[in-house]
């Protein structure tokens, strides 16, 4: 602790996968032969239509300020995205654009959540949920849930945890980490727990929406009855291959949308122009011209699921959506691998690193400390190489 710095950022932990991510860098520049499997992060070019949009706009010369919650007509074409792909009926006036989903989530909790408030998280969850809590003083309530329930939480689970001062719920799904999907049917269980608290409010985070591999992912807002308690957030990055374009947005009730406005306003204003100009185009595409992308993790999920399968110790489901497998490595703990004693998932994760050079990312900032995330948004070469350093490393265990 840096008594210069200020408590809220001497609390603040890191980022868990920039960590890893951080880490398996220096290696690889030290010149080991890291395969880095911890980022969430699509390994496919933009494609080639929304590249030519960038392109485009930088020769009609858009380079000034844009306005704080996005071009009205890139919202215009998020509210039809909303209507085509989720039956959601949005505004202009409840979107606001913003650098990253990421920063669409921590708009909407700086911008609801008090000291003092609680904030439901259904674990596992995404890293970064907790520290956005963490930030605005707000104070997280982990449900736990585990791979034998598919990673899902139940509606009396969901009960037992709200209290008065309960605030804020997060979902997710696809998920990240577990790629568990929630159907139709177990949200609507989940919001008849929550029509007993009207004033909880929601954040459905669906960023990996059209990473499905069976059926359609369904959006908490289109329940009548959570429309105006639901912000929906989405975003670029995932199914358009976007990541470092940096491109979120949320749907929401049209006070919520201002507050964030009013948020960002005083951070970081609108967001870049150029990836602005060819989200339009991306967003207004039909869903089938991003479809090969899926098709191919659909093919890497099955052959993951196969090798870790054939790995004692590894207890796994088959993800419904998203890009990871998220097993279950609790048997390791305990043992002694390589000279080296695994207690937990960090250290099972670390030994993975450091003995195999395969980078993961541990559970235990997830909400699921026996548990390793494992991306599959990589080449099948690096893929079934990385299994079978696992299975030489774990020999005999």
């Amino acid at each position: 602790m840096n008594p210069v710095l200020s408590n809220r950022i001497n609390n603040l932990p890191i980022s868990a996968t920039l960590a890893m991510a951080a880490l398996a860098r220096t290696l690889k520049e030290q010149g080991k032969d890291i395969i880095s499997l911890s980022l969430g992060e699509p390994d496919f070019n933009t494609p080639d239509f929304i590249k030519e949009a960038a392109k485009k706009a930088i020769d009609d010369n858009y380079n000034s300020y844009s306005p704080v919650n996005g071009y009205l007509d890139l919202r215009q074409a998020i509210c039809k995205k909303f209507k085509r792909d989720n039956n959601l009926n949005y505004t202009p006036d409840q979107i606001v654009v913003s650098t990253g989903a990421k920063q669409s989530l921590a708009n909407v909790v700086l911008a609801i959540v008090n000291p003092g408030d609680e904030v439901l998280l259904p674990a596992p969850y995404w890293v970064s949920y907790d520290a956005m809590v963490n930030l605005a003083e707000g104070i997280s309530v982990e449900i736990p849930s585990s791979i034998e329930t598919d990673f899902k939480i139940t509606p009396a689970q969901l009960e037992a945890a709200i209290t008065p001062k309960t605030k804020l719920i997060f979902f997710n799904s696809p998920n990240n980490p577990s790629g568990s999907v929630y159907s139709k049917e177990e949200y609507r269980a989940l919001a008849d727990v929550l029509a007993k608290h009207p004033n909880i409010y929601i954040i459905s985070d669906e960023i990996y929406e059209h990473i499905m591999y069976d059926g359609k992912a369904f959006s908490f807002a289109a329940f009548d009855d959570m429309y105006d308690r639901t912000i929906t957030i989405n975003g670029l990055s995932k199914a358009f291959a976007m990541t470092g374009w940096r491109l979120g947005y949320i749907g929401a009730p049209a006070f919520i949308a201002k507050a964030c406005n009013k948020m960002q306003g005083q951070s970081t204003s609108g967001t870049n122009c150029i990836a602005q100009r060819a989200a339009i185009v991306a967003l207004e595409a039909p869903v089938s011209r991003i479809s090969y992308m899926v098709d191919e993790f659909k093919n890497r999920r099955s052959l993951v699921h196969k090798l870790l399968s054939e790995i004692k110790g590894f207890n796994l489901n088959l993800p419904a959506g998203a890009f990871y497998f998220f097993p279950d490595i609790s048997y390791y703990f305990g043992k002694t691998i390589k000279g080296k004693q695994i207690e937990n998932a960090s250290d099972f994760s670390m030994l993975l690193l450091e003995e195999a050079y395969i980078a993961t990312v541990s559970g235990e900032s997830f909400g699921a400390p026996d548990c390793l995330r494992i991306s599959y948004a990589a080449s099948e070469d690096n893929l079934k190489e990385a299994v079978s350093r696992l299975k030489v490393l774990l020999d005999g265990i």
